[in-house]
C-alpha cells in the first residue's frame, strides 16, 4: 500500500504542475496592401461558372480595416460569371510551419446593401496542398443563418497543430444572394513551450519514472 502512495504522489506532482509557458511566434501578418503581389497565397475560384477571383479591395464600397483605403481583399457575386450561378471562391494562405497551439485572427466586413446573405467559411488543411478538398477542418462560418457583420469585425480561431498547414477563406452561395465582402489583417500566431518549462516537465517525468522503479522493488 505504501508503494502505491508513493506512485500516486508522484503522479499528482506532475499533473498539478503548471502547464509550460508559451511564447507566441507570428508566422503571418498580412494586410493586403497588394494582393496581386502575394505569390505565396493561392486564389482558387471553383464557382460555376467561374468569374472573378478575390481582388484588391474597393474603397468606394468601404475602406480597409487598417492601412491604405484599398488595403484589403474583396470578393463579390461576380465570383460566378456575370453574377449568375453558384459561388465557391477560395483565398488560401501560404504554407505555415505550426508548432503547437495556434491562433488565426482576421477582420471581415460587408457592404450595407440590405437583402443579401453573404457567407464566408474559414477552413484549415494539413500539409502544403492548395487542393480545396484538403481543407477538411471547418473553423468558423460567418453569415448564413447568422447576420454577416456590416462593419469591420475581428474573428479568432484556435487549434493545436504540429507540422505544415494552410488556412483558407471560402466565399460561397447562390450568386443572386451575395453582394460584397472584405477580408483584412490576417494574422497567425503559433505557440511553443519555453525551454525552461520543458526542462521542468522532463524533470517531473524523470521523478515519476524513479518512483515507479522503486515501487516495483
Amino acid at each position: 500500500m505504501k508503494r502505491l502512495h508513493i506512485l500516486a504522489a508522484a503522479l499528482f506532482a506532475v499533473a498539478a504542475a503548471p502547464p509550460p509557458a508559451h511564447a507566441g511566434i507570428t508566422l503571418l501578418d498580412e494586410g493586403f496592401a497588394n494582393l496581386a503581389a502575394l505569390s505565396d497565397w493561392d486564389r482558387v475560384n471553383r464557382s460555376a461558372p467561374p468569374g472573378t477571383g478575390w481582388f484588391q479591395g474597393n474603397p468606394g464600397i468601404f475602406s480597409a480595416q487598417a492601412g491604405a483605403p484599398n488595403a484589403y481583399a474583396g470578393a463579390n457575386y461576380l465570383s460566378a460569371s456575370n453574377g449568375l450561378g453558384t459561388v465557391d471562391n477560395w483565398l488560401i494562405t501560404p504554407t505555415l510551419n505550426l508548432t503547437g497551439l495556434t491562433t488565426l485572427s482576421f477582420f471581415t466586413n460587408q457592404d450595407n446593401e440590405p437583402g443579401y446573405a453573404n457567407l464566408l467559411e474559414v477552413r484549415f488543411g494539413a500539409g502544403d496542398s492548395a487542393d480545396t478538398a484538403s481543407f477538411s477542418t471547418l473553423l468558423n462560418t460567418i453569415g448564413g443563418d447568422a447576420a454577416f457583420p456590416a462593419s469591420w469585425h475581428q474573428w479568432n480561431a484556435n487549434l493545436a497543430v504540429e507540422g505544415a498547414g494552410r488556412f483558407a477563406f471560402r466565399y460561397l452561395g447562390d450568386a443572386a444572394a451575395l453582394s460584397y465582402v472584405g477580408l483584412d489583417s490576417v494574422r497567425v500566431v503559433t505557440a511553443v513551450p519555453e525551454p525552461a518549462a520543458w526542462l521542468m516537465l522532463a524533470g517531473g517525468l524523470g521523478a515519476l519514472g524513479l518512483a515507479r522503479r522503486r515501487a516495483c522493488r
